[in-house]
């Protein structure tokens, strides 16, 4: 079966632990959210995954081949993250051009087709985007690279309400013509819900569950107001999650 299998991986800075003995499945054809507060353990494993850093123990699979300096199955992944690959002296269109050279399979008239609809204009240097279009332009990349599994590290960082709305509307348009494997890495849990199929939630490094959204929602429900309100409710709760804005808070927790 085509999936993406990490098999104990633990991944340790001194004595902080950011990943602990993760095991995990990713199968092939699904849209997963991993989600987690800031500092969960997220970017880690996605850059475990795609072999920009690498665990102290465990094994990381796609396809039952090893991903670990593997040439050939890290061609089949893209992992947009916040963290910049390119120099940011260079033109948007200049970063499109280079994907393409690098990956062989990037579509050209999709990207500039998404850039118009983003209004995003690809003559410009990625140091003079704004954070919003930071995110955009990285975005598009994902969208418009034709490989099998793509992971997306706080896809929505700076956008607008607008950009985000259109944003998943073309996500889920992409997955139903080409069912690859997405992986949406995020701490805005009620925000992907429409858009996710199996959730994993991870906190401090450690897996805590991973269920389909149907049963997740069946075993938990979200309260929301004022953030001192919220943490005094929350204290002796299961919490799987928070968002926030201002002083309002919203809490997901597992149980009745």
């Amino acid at each position: 079966m085509e999936a993406i299998n990490v098999a104990n991986i633990t991944k340790r800075y001194g004595d902080i632990y950011a990943l602990e003995h993760v095991d995990l499945n990713f199968e092939a054809g699904k849209i997963y959210g991993l989600l987690g507060r800031n500092g969960a353990g997220k970017s880690t494993l996605l850059k475990a995954m795609t072999n920009r850093i690498f665990p102290d123990d465990g094994v990381i699979y796609l396809n039952d081949q090893p991903v670990m300096e593997n040439d050939e199955v890290l061609h089949q992944m893209y992992l947009m993250s916040e963290e910049d690959m390119y120099p940011k002296s260079m033109k948007v269109k200049d970063v499109f051009h280079w994907t393409d050279e690098f990956y062989g399979c990037f579509n050209m008239e999709k990207a500039k087709e998404l850039a118009k609809k983003f209004e995003l204009n690809i003559n410009k240097k990625v140091k003079d985007l704004s954070t919003g279009y930071q995110s955009i332009y990285k975005l598009i990349i994902a969208l418009s690279l034709n490989v099998p599994y793509v992971f997306l590290d706080e896809p929505v960082l700076g956008l607008d309400a607008n950009h985000r709305e259109m944003f998943y509307k073309l996500l889920l348009e992409d997955f139903e013509k080409s069912q690859r494997t997405i992986i949406l890495a995020t701490h805005l849990i009620e925000e992907v819900a429409g858009v996710i199929e199996d959730i994993v939630i991870i906190d401090h490094g450690k897996i805590l569950l991973q269920d389909s959204v149907e049963n997740l929602m069946s075993k938990g429900y979200s309260i929301s107001g004022l953030q001192s309100d919220v943490d005094a409710y929350c204290q002796d709760k299961n919490v799987i999650g928070f968002d926030e804005l201002g002083n309002m808070k919203i809490a997901y927790v597992l149980g009745e």
